[in-house]
């Protein structure tokens, strides 16, 4: 029970409430079980209760690298409507802007080369940043004038998926980013939509890919449940090594694997950068190698 569940997370449902969902999964299977352990839970990167789609979620000794996957990069797709501007950049909030300005999709297709690549973006007022201690989205639903500064993201890929135009311009439009760690998605709409000279705001988001995370491999939380009331969570979990298949694998041999657990440097083995260490099947560490001198990043107990 040492490694990731790929939630298709529903809609309306908060990244901390479905991490509570795999908890009371994991209690339903101990009491089916007759078992006594209690398991680290913890999810791979925040989704606002309005997106949908892949959340990773570590159990065990996997809760030690979702700190990697909140820094990894994302796919989403996403709909601005255009028209109007909310306070939270979503559907959930409400109008407080609007403009009679519908763009057409050559004038969409000009402006999407402007954010791709490094950007400046400006979080939403609704987000869980930190502002002198309290959370932007606690001042903003308190009327209090919230400044959010500028953040550098990266937007990598920034497609048309679809479109749905009224009389030769388009109402809304649906887009695939693939965006750096840090991105608001829903900061992007609010900017695309100003670029074109009016206003817009987020009706569907879903993310589709979360590092090395797809919906290929994501499941309902009905199917963990019924997983959870039959004993086998672990069928659907994948294993800890699965958020770590970019990092390159190092061998080691017991004597080296027991240095390593006891938070030990190893010497002589000439590898540079972030390494898996391995006894066998087992992972081990996540080591730091540095010419030869390998240094314990991330230490597993299994």
């Amino acid at each position: 029970m040492h490694g990731w569940l790929i939630l298709d997370k529903p809609h309306g449902l908060g990244s901390t409430q479905a991490v509570s969902a795999v908890k009371r999964a994991l209690r339903t299977q101990r009491e089916v079980l007759g078992g006594t352990e209690k398991w680290k839970v913890g999810h791979g990167g925040t989704l606002d209760p309005l997106a949908t789609g892949v959340l990773p979620i570590a159990i065990g000794e996997a809760t030690k690298l979702a700190g990697r996957m909140l820094d990894s990069d994302k796919i989403y797709d996403f709909t601005i409507a255009f028209g109007a501007q909310t306070d939270t950049l979503d559907l959930e909030g409400k109008v407080i802007a609007q403009s009679d300005v519908r763009p057409t999709l050559a004038q969409l297709e000009a402006v999407l080369p402007r954010f791709t690549g490094p950007i400046e973006q400006a979080p939403p007022a609704y987000s869980a940043i930190l502002i002198d201690g309290q959370r932007a989205y606690d001042l903003a639903r308190k009327g209090e004038e919230v400044e959010m500064k500028t953040r550098s993201v990266t937007i990598h890929g920034l497609t048309i998926a679809g479109q749905e135009q009224e009389e030769g311009t388009l109402a809304s439009v649906t887009l695939t980013a693939h965006v750096s760690k840090g991105t608001y998605i829903r900061s992007l709409a609010r900017d695309i939509a100003l670029a074109l000279g009016t206003v817009g705001h987020v009706t569907m988001l879903r993310r589709i890919k979360a590092g090395p995370f797809t919906l290929e491999t994501a499941i309902s939380l009905d199917k963990l449940d019924e997983a959870a009331r039959g004993g086998d969570i672990g069928e659907l979990m994948l294993p800890l090594t699965a958020g770590l298949d970019d990092i390159p694998a190092l061998a080691v041999s017991p004597d080296e694997a027991l240095a390593l657990r006891q938070g030990k440097m190893l010497m002589g083995k000439p590898h540079t950068g972030l390494l898996l260490a391995m006894l066998g099947d087992t992972p081990v560490a996540l080591v730091e190698s540095s010419g030869p001198e390998i240094r314990v990043v991330r230490g597993f107990n299994l």
